[in-house]
């Protein structure tokens, strides 16, 4: 079987059990755990489950940093290793860097994280947007390889969390919670044998994590391995009436990463992966088209990503398996 299946199945579900994918994929389910533990280990595919960060939660907010041209590289590590900031971006335009920060509040963000942005040398500038409305996440895009009969097996076997809202959880789930970001895929035995509790709690305390609604899973892969190794985002301005709609537009392409309102001088951003740069200009006249009152700003094509949801990339977009998890209980108070 072709290795991008086994990865669109865990798109679909990436907490399917072995046996069950093996079902839907036609494959042993031996085969399929062996052929996972070579992608994760090799950095081309890896399991995650991290912060939701839906405003009416958490802060979920942007930034763009400039800094001196002889310092980019010791800033971006410096960036990197700041546990809130989830996402960190190479771009080529008009700022240095693209960051993604999840805090529990807007005091913390404010108080705590950006305040580390000034103390960092070589930093010359950022500048701060709130995520008002998040539409879309990495979580929501498929490679399309599997079958339709074989995407709607998984759908089924996916296990959607049973509240209908985010609940916040205790601080003493945290453990649980940042073994999840490590591996997704953790069992309760792993996540026992890694935090020292017992396994009867762990399965208590994993089955209230994993219907809290609080983390979302995906299942991520070396961009360049993707066959989409172009990632750009645009800026635009939508009128806010019109947001829902743009977004649901959006929706419709599988290669979507992101999309979200936000404050600041554009209201609206979205990423999409893409396979050539032909395609920057057909997004912009087709969003243009089914959005006519949006105004486009900017596009803004990402050069390297050091580091995604958490972990930390190399130069060829596979991961290092380094991942940066919040240490903070507080988090989940």
């Amino acid at each position: 079987m072709d290795d991008l299946e086994l990865i669109h199945a865990l798109q679909i579900a990436p907490r399917v059990g072995w046996t069950d994918a093996g079902a839907v994929l036609g494959r042993h389910p031996t085969t399929l755990a062996s052929r996972w533990s070579r992608l994760r280990a090799g950095g081309l595919a890896w399991v995650t489950g991290h912060l939701m960060g839906s405003p009416d939660q958490m802060t979920l907010s942007l930034h763009d940093i400039d800094c001196e041209p002889g310092q980019r590289s010791d800033v971006a590590e410096a960036l990197c290793c700041i546990p809130e900031v989830i996402s960190v971006e190479e771009t080529a335009r008009n700022r240095d860097f693209t960051l993604t920060v999840i805090t529990r509040d807007w005091a913390e963000l404010t108080r705590r994280v950006i305040p580390q942005f000034a103390d960092i040398p070589g930093m010359v500038r950022y500048q701060s947007a709130l995520v008002t409305a998040h539409h879309a996440g990495g979580n929501a895009w498929r490679l399309d390889v599997l079958s339709p009969a074989q995407q709607s097996a998984l759908r089924r076997l996916a296990r959607p969390p049973s509240s209908p809202v985010v609940v916040r959880l205790p601080a003493a789930y945290w453990p649980i919670v940042r073994v999840l970001g490590r591996d997704g895929r953790a069992t309760a035995a792993d996540i026992a044998a890694v935090t020292g509790q017992h396994p009867s709690t762990v399965r208590r305390q994993l089955a209230k994590v994993l219907d809290s609604g609080t983390l979302s899973f995906r299942c991520e892969i070396a961009q360049d391995y993707s066959g989409f190794p172009i990632s750009c985002q645009w800026y635009a301005n939508v009128p806010p009436s019109d947001h829902t709609a743009a977004a649901g537009f959006l929706a419709r392409y599988r290669n979507l990463r992101f999309c979200a309102s936000t404050t600041g001088s554009s209201n609206f951003t979205f990423v999409l992966w893409l396979r050539d740069a032909s395609g920057v200009a057909e997004i912009e006249s087709e969003f243009l088209a089914a959005v006519p009152t949006a105004r486009i700003l900017e596009s803004s094509v990402t050069v390297n990503f050091l580091k995604r949801v958490g972990w930390r990339l190399a130069p060829d977009g596979t991961s290092t398996g380094e991942v940066v998890v919040p240490q903070y209980p507080a988090a989940m108070a």
